[in-house]
């Protein structure tokens, strides 16, 4: 991969849209008083954890989406897993904390992990594989959280 002013202005632009839309969507839909009230399992982080890591994670997402568009292009099966993965993540905060729905929630990051495992068998990059490692250790983390939150209510 060859670095050139080109690859590094779309690369700032993979950063602002990915932090820019997680951002939004985490600043507008706040957990707020309906989540303070569920029963939550033990290993529940606090909640001024979840900003820190997910704005790794999403760093790490937009520098792997970044790699995956300018080695393997925007048609590729990797960047169409590297998509899905996004409005999954994306959908997954609303569906969530927006509508209080806590198994939809649990369907939706399952199809997430799913999603992220297979861009991490499909991409041919191996930087934007490692990129998800975390990502994809994050999530099974933020699965458990979420299947302990549906069984506990």
């Amino acid at each position: 991969m060859t670095a050139s002013r080109t690859n590094y202005t779309s690369l700032i632009a993979f950063l602002v849209v990915v932090l820019g839309v997680g951002f939004t969507i985490g600043l507008t839909i706040q957990p707020g008083e309906w989540y303070e009230a569920l029963d939550k399992p033990w290993f529940t982080p606090p909640n001024w954890l979840f900003g820190p890591a997910w704005t790794l994670v999403y760093i790490l997402i937009a520098v792997a989406g970044w790699r995956v568009a300018i080695s393997e292009g925007f048609n590729s099966a990797a960047f169409r897993l590297w998509m899905t993965q996004m409005l999954l993540n994306w959908a997954w905060t609303p569906v969530f904390f927006g509508f209080h729905k806590v198994g939809l929630g649990l369907v939706i990051i399952l199809c997430l992990l799913i999603s992220v495992i297979a861009f991490m068998r499909k991409v041919r990059d191996q930087t934007a594989r490692w990129c998800f490692g975390p990502y994809a250790l994050w999530l099974c983390y933020a699965t458990s959280l979420n299947a302990a939150i549906f069984i506990l209510n």
